[in-house]
């Protein structure tokens, strides 16, 4: 099965342009250098599915004209990944059903403490309906959502639960989480997912040999770099390169990319022909 995958952002943490940078990427004016929090809209088996939910969520989203999600999986805890997932109460009243999450046992800690609000009781009325999935780095199922029990506003209240459709058989396809760690000391996971040809991988410094099995076959790949040396929580460019010969995929591309990078047209001169800097809006549709 194969997937389309859009680069919603393909910046690190701080974006590109930087506050207060005047280098010579941040100042570019090519579009393809500015760039939002990281984060990617896969359309996969007539699903769609949403791979982290930074800050920038609701203007990417605006962008790309997403008014649908059946479900986010999120890579890791930061805020950079995570910062967005208010926004997702819009969905809620639109939709009429939760928002599905899926993410490490970790994460979920974090949301409850960041987003404390989205789960106290009493409820306070129009905060985020999330439903948390707990997943680790065995292969799950995503499910549509028509299936979910229904949500609906009422003034003065807030949202009444109703059952969902009972009777439906909703669509689900098999997802391959990839481990990886933030650090090489094991002590931040990170998730990265494939989706059928397509696999997205952000945020790490170290991926087990074990690993590259779940990475075999693949149409595109992608993975992080901030900077072309050394770094202590991100792969550097060599590093990079070398996980993209390993792995073999017809195309690579590198994601959450700094200012300490080239501007885009000089930075993808000096890559191999089969590797690229992604871009904001970037679609992967083989």
């Amino acid at each position: 099965m194969k997937a389309k995958l859009t680069f919603l952002g393909t910046g690190t943490s701080s974006g590109v342009p930087m506050l207060g940078c005047s280098c010579p990427v941040c100042v570019s004016k090519d579009p393809r250098d500015k760039r939002l929090r990281a984060s990617a809209y896969v359309e996969y088996g007539g699903l769609s599915i949403l791979v982290d939910c930074g800050p920038d969520f609701r203007q990417q989203a605006l962008r790309s004209g997403i008014d649908h999600i059946d479900g986010i999986l999120l890579t890791h805890n930061h805020m950079d990944h995570t910062g967005g997932l208010d926004d997702t109460r819009a969905l809620n009243l639109c939709e009429g059903h939760p928002m599905n999450i899926y993410c490490e046992r970790y994460v979920e800690d974090s949301l409850k403490k960041t987003y404390a609000y989205a789960f106290a009781e009493p409820r306070y009325p129009g905060a985020p309906e999330w439903r948390i999935h707990r997943i680790d780095d065995k292969p799950f199922r995503l499910y549509s959502n028509a299936g979910d029990e229904r949500i609906v506003w009422e003034k003065g209240f807030g949202y009444r639960h109703l059952p969902g459709n009972g009777d439906a058989c909703p669509d689900s396809v098999e997802i391959v989480p990839i481990q990886g760690w933030h650090l090489k000391d094991r002590s931040l996971s990170v998730l990265g997912y494939r989706f059928g040809n397509i696999a997205y991988l952000t945020d790490m410094n170290l991926i087990e040999e074990s690993e590259y099995d779940k990475l075999r076959g693949l149409d595109a790949v992608t993975l992080n770099c901030v900077k072309v040396g050394p770094h202590r929580s991100h792969f550097s460019l060599q590093e990079c390169l070398d996980f993209f010969e390993k792995v073999g995929a017809a195309r690579s591309y590198i994601t959450h990319l700094s200012h300490l990078l080239p501007c885009h047209e000089e930075f993808d001169r000096m890559l191999p022909p089969d590797v690229h800097p992604a871009y904001d809006g970037l679609v992967l549709d083989f």
